[in-house]
């Protein structure tokens, strides 16, 4: 049984900064198997659909982002720690939504949330203007 505990989110002002945290939680035979999937964060404002935002590869190499974030947000991961984080220093009220993070069964940054089988609790991020 796995599951994605994630954190971090609340009210923040335009401008101001975010760090969302994700870390995966499974059974001692199989929590070692999440340093070799991609990452990846989608997002869903009210009355929107759930959108991309960013996505990782296994090592970290390789990374990916949505036209809306890009050169605002990073992301990143900590294998030792089996943990994804999304940050910006450059928030906009345009960023307010829930934010989900999500684990692949694959090596590969993916960007589609169909390749996604496992999902953290949303995230709430306010950005007041």
């Amino acid at each position: 049984q796995v599951h994605l505990v994630a954190s971090g989110g609340g009210l923040v002002q335009a401008g101001g900064s975010l760090r969302l945290s994700c870390a995966a939680s499974a059974s001692l035979s199989s929590e070692r198997t999440f340093n070799y999937v991609a990452w990846g964060w989608f997002r869903q404002a009210p009355g929107k659909d759930r959108e991309f935002v960013a996505t990782i590869n296994w090592s970290g190499a390789v990374t990916y982002y949505s036209d809306s974030v890009r050169g605002r947000f990073s992301v990143s991961r900590d294998n030792a720690k089996n943990t994804v984080y999304l940050e910006s220093n450059a928030l906009k009220p345009e960023d307010t939504a829930v934010y989900y993070c999500a684990a692949s069964d694959g090596l590969h940054a993916q960007r589609t949330s169909t390749e996604y089988h496992f999902w953290g609790r949303g995230i709430q991020v306010t950005v007041s203007s």
